[in-house]
């Protein structure tokens, strides 16, 4: 069954809000101490942290999106969100959701459930 599972993801312009959707069935956000997560990756580079969530709703941002992305969670609806605002070329990736038991740690590899990732194309 599919434990993680990334949605919303496509072409935009520069200057779109698209909001990307994550449905989490790995972890059972309403019972359980857990963190969620939104990565990407362009070929060639490393997987970064974009955006994360405790389930005290405490985020962090990549400094680079911050002030232009949100990360949310909905625990009843075991879903996880990313709102994109004001998307830029360099915005262009895959991006991934993911989560983990427990206090968001530092580091992609420290992430348990993985989703198979979604593209973001952002043109000029």
């Amino acid at each position: 069954a599919v434990q993680v599972a990334e949605s919303g993801g496509g072409s935009v312009q520069a200057g779109e809000s698209p909001r990307l959707s994550c449905e989490v069935s790995a972890v059972n956000f309403r019972y359980t101490s857990s963190c969620a997560g939104w990565f990407r990756q362009v070929p060639g580079k490393e997987r970064e942290v974009v955006a994360t969530i405790d389930d005290e709703d405490i985020t962090e941002y990549q400094e680079d999106v911050k002030g232009r992305f949100t990360i949310s969670r909905d625990d009843a609806e075991a879903a996880v969100y990313l709102q994109m605002n004001n998307l830029k070329p360099e915005d262009t990736a895959i991006y991934y959701c993911a989560a983990v038991h427990g206090w968001c740690p530092r580091g992609a590899e420290r992430y348990d459930f993985w989703g198979q990732g979604t593209q973001v194309t952002v043109s000029s």
